[in-house]
């Protein structure tokens, strides 16, 4: 659900649009990374990394290896290795570099791990085999998207519908995909991966979970798509009393009654030997 690779990134780089990512990043920790787990002493590059929403975690569980971060966005690396002081983590090795043209040489990694970038760029089919480059014979690949396409919402509203439905269209304008965790098995397979194994990951949010509630509904997905607004309404999308009207039908499912749920993928796979 965000991205740095390129400026492409439909929901901006403001202070809002960081701090959405970390609210993100801690709500959803114990779902995503309780088994991004990596052996001590071992090569990690986390490519894509943008402001460290997900390296905070990674670098928690994972004292002992090695950790390479790599984006393309010099701010954005900034603002990681700030927050990562700030946490009073060791910091990672961090560069600035294009996913689509790594600047390492081949087999230099024993695993990679990329998390809500493949969404947004037009060939992660590139990108994939450019990573699989970058990691040894036998070395692992770790990606984590969402499915737009997942989504349940009570009480059902067409409005709260075609308010993501913006997201997933602007995304497609700028050559992402929205919904491509239904697509990560496949897309490994074909870029050459082996033994590939792809779980789903749901969030499921009722009135027994408000901390999910205020934590995924409110802070990381409405957050999310309430920051697509203008943008949509540029895009002749919506108007807004429409989008005014659909985001309210979607906090509307953070209510006590309410529910909402979305489903995350999680995909590993390993290089092949040669």
């Amino acid at each position: 659900m965000r991205h740095h690779q390129d400026n492409g990134y439909v929901h901006g780089y403001g202070a809002a649009e960081q701090a959405r990512l970390h609210d993100q990043a801690a709500t959803l920790e114990a779902l995503l990374h309780h088994d991004s787990l990596f052996p001590d002493g071992s090569t990690v590059l986390e490519a894509g990394s943008g402001v460290g929403a997900q390296t905070i975690p990674l670098l928690r569980r994972n004292p002992g290896a090695r950790l390479t971060c790599l984006d393309i966005a010099e701010a954005s690396l900034a603002a990681a290795r700030a927050r990562i002081t700030a946490a009073g983590l060791p910091p990672p090795d961090f560069w600035q570099g294009d996913l689509r043209a790594l600047p390492f040489a081949d087999a230099t990694f024993d695993h990679a791990f990329v998390c809500f970038v493949l969404e947004h760029l037009p060939e992660p089919a590139a990108a994939l085999a450019e990573l699989r480059r970058v990691l040894r014979p036998g070395g692992s690949l770790t990606v984590i998207e969402g499915g737009h396409g997942s989504v349940l919402l009570h009480p059902e509203d067409p409005g709260a519908r075609a308010v993501i439905a913006c997201q997933v269209a602007l995304q497609r304008a700028a050559g992402g995909d929205a919904e491509i965790g239904r697509r990560l098995g496949p897309l490994l397979g074909q870029a050459g991966f082996a033994a590939v194994r792809v779980s789903p990951r749901p969030v499921a949010v009722d009135g027994s979970r408000p901390a999910l509630a205020e934590g995924f509904v409110r802070r990381t997905f409405a957050a999310m798509v309430a920051g697509i607004r203008d943008e949509a309404i540029r895009a002749g999308l919506t108007d807004a009393a429409a989008f005014d009207a659909g985001l309210r039908a979607l906090l509307r499912t953070a209510e006590p009654d309410g529910t909402f749920c979305y489903t995350f993928f999680k995909a590993v796979a390993i290089v092949p030997a040669a």
